[in-house]
């Protein structure tokens, strides 16, 4: 949603795809992540309980009380067990937060059709990943330290976004990148919206606000070329960062793909 890896660490020199993403039937492979193997290993009692219920669990203890609230001892505590029994279904505490960071990622839904205007449907997709980091402001923060684990709604959204971007101009890698960007951007915002809600400072959450207080110490004449630059941009926008993401989008995306301003 999340962050797309570099492409060009898939091939060789050559061009030619790397291994680890050719067909593995005809060699063993090591489980690498947790959706790598079964839920529940065919021997021992009945399962109790399921990763999507322990996912569940943990993305509603996080949303309550933050990421560092998140423990295996904390979240079987929650679901009246011991912690000894959810590594029956988690290997460990990383596996769960893989787990959680593609459960937020199937939140999205990617089910309207591709082929309309690209643009658009990027738009739209990146609102969604926006409104996802929103209602799960920890999820920036998991990202940021987890590194790069595309569990399966990853790759799907990973997936559907290229789709969208099939008709667009621009090269493989530049469409990588530009869903990077929608990725960036939609935790660039939603980290600036959950600063200025858990601040309760109108000032810090307003965008006019902000604009008064840069075009009244321009005013002051100690710097004129920010001073210029304001008078010739005349006032600014309405203050609906709705609007204001949607206008970088719309903007930086097609520059990315070799096109001008729409």
């Amino acid at each position: 949603m999340f962050a797309v890896l570099d492409y060009r660490q898939f091939r060789t020199p050559d061009g030619d795809l790397k291994g680890r993403w050719r067909t593995v039937a005809d060699r063993e492979t090591r489980p690498t992540t947790v959706w790598s193997r079964p839920e529940r290993g065919a021997r021992g009692p009945a399962p109790e309980r399921s990763r999507t219920q322990i996912t569940t669990a943990a993305l509603a203890l996080a949303d309550a009380e933050g990421l560092g609230a998140v423990s295996m001892r904390a979240l079987a505590q929650r679901l009246g067990t011991g912690p000894a029994s959810l590594y029956r279904y988690v290997g460990s505490r990383d596996e769960l937060l893989d787990l959680m960071a593609d459960a937020v990622a199937g939140e999205l839904d990617l089910s309207g059709a591709t082929g309309g205007d690209w643009l658009d449907d990027l738009v739209g997709l990146a609102l969604q990943s926006r409104d996802a980091h929103v209602r799960h402001p920890w999820l920036a923060d998991l990202n940021d330290r987890r590194g790069e684990v595309l569990g399966p709604h990853a790759i799907d959204y990973l997936d559907h976004a290229l789709g969208i971007l099939a008709p667009a101009p621009g090269t493989a890698g530049q469409k990588l990148g530009a869903v990077g960007l929608l990725g960036g951007l939609a935790v660039l915002f939603a980290r600036r919206e959950a600063a200025a809600t858990s601040t309760g400072d109108p000032a810090t959450g307003d965008p006019t606000a902000r604009a008064a207080h840069l075009a009244a110490v321009a005013a002051e004449g100690r710097h004129p070329h920010l001073l210029a630059a304001l008078t010739a941009a005349g006032a600014p926008p309405p203050a609906d960062r709705d609007a204001l993401f949607v206008r970088l989008l719309r903007r930086l995306l097609p520059a990315m793909l070799g096109q001008g301003e729409p």
